[in-house]
């Protein structure tokens, strides 16, 4: 596979840069631009999307600069998991991870079009098209489909530990946007009037629904959107029953999972889906949720993904690797 093509410009930067409520987890149900890599942009310029809220200039210095359409994500310990949600999601405990770079937005119908024309991923054919708009999120991907795109971009699908990071802000939220509840006003869910907020699929039942434009509510404190709700975002780990169950390989400084997301592992067989959709209620949507879903499995309603970026990798797209 060949990647896309390198960015020119230099940048410095400065961070080292449902399932069920007692913890046996179904997953979701149904089964089958962000664009070329971005050039760098110097730290005095504005991010492309701006951070959100009173820290966001703080996230800014701690990473010198930014790349369009990203955000960067301060390295450091954080709290992740939670005591009072199913068992998977036990225990809360603080890991760390270093600092990278997140698409501030789920992989666009348009982004992935782009990658296919450029004949660096293999089409990938949505059902229906209520879901074929450009700037919805892309969805009918299997994880080899996320990962293969992310590395194309000379990225990679974020750890659990990741995404879970970039999705709590800087004070472990348990939404994006704080503590309270998910509503169709914050994120595109299932709610009383329906799944996707009761928008309906064109010529299909009211209760269907279908996923929003990328983008369409607020973002968190790093200028992350949709980080709840809208589409399933497949992340790189295995799944495995809780934290603890998973031990070391789910601890300490940059944990990458059971077989630490090696391409196969005798102890899983299934990969983690993070985020909640609109098809699933708002419990679904919060920064601790883990479910999961066989790697190989194209549902054609919910999962999508978006890609993270290591500075390793970044500094790789600059020197045109």
């Amino acid at each position: 596979m060949r990647r896309a093509g390198p960015a020119i410009f230099a940048v410095l930067l400065g961070c080292a840069a449902r399932g069920s409520r007692d913890g046996a987890d179904t997953g979701p149900r149904d089964a089958r631009s962000n664009d070329a890599p971005p050039a760098l942009v110097p730290p005095a310029q504005p991010p492309a999307r701006p951070l959100a809220g009173p820290t966001a200039p703080a996230v800014e210095d701690a990473c010198g600069g930014s790349l369009p359409k990203m955000a960067c994500i301060p390295g450091g310990p954080f709290l992740r998991g939670s005591d009072d949600g199913p068992k998977n999601e036990r225990p809360r405990a603080t890991v760390e991870v270093d600092a990278f770079l997140m698409d501030t937005t789920e992989v666009t119908v348009e982004a992935f079009e782009a990658c296919v024309t450029a004949r660096n991923c293999k089409p990938v054919h949505t059902i229906y098209s209520d879901f074929s708009r450009p700037r919805q999120p892309k969805v009918g991907v299997s994880w080899y489909d996320a990962r293969d795109y992310c590395v194309a971009m000379g990225k990679h699908l974020p750890t659990e530990a990741e995404w879970e990071k970039a999705a709590r802000g800087v004070d472990g939220r348990r939404y994006p946007w704080g503590d309270a509840p998910a509503t169709c006003e914050l994120a595109i869910i299932m709610d009383a009037r329906g799944r996707s907020c009761g928008v309906a699929k064109e010529g299909a039942k009211p209760e269907t629904g279908r996923t929003f434009e990328v983008a369409s509510r607020a973002p968190n404190e790093y200028g992350l959107y949709d980080m709840s709700g809208n589409a399933w975002e497949w992340v790189a780990d295995w799944y495995s029953a809780s934290y603890e169950a998973c031990g070391d390989s789910c601890s300490g400084k940059n944990p990458k999972g059971l077989c630490a997301g090696a391409a196969s592992c005798p102890r899983s067989t299934t990969r983690i889906v993070r985020g909640g959709s609109w098809y699933w209620e708002a419990d679904h949507a919060t920064t601790t949720f883990r479910s999961h879903h066989l790697p190989g499995n194209e549902p054609y309603h919910h999962y999508g993904f978006r890609c993270a970026a290591s500075l390793d990798e970044a500094a790789k797209l600059t020197a045109g690797r």
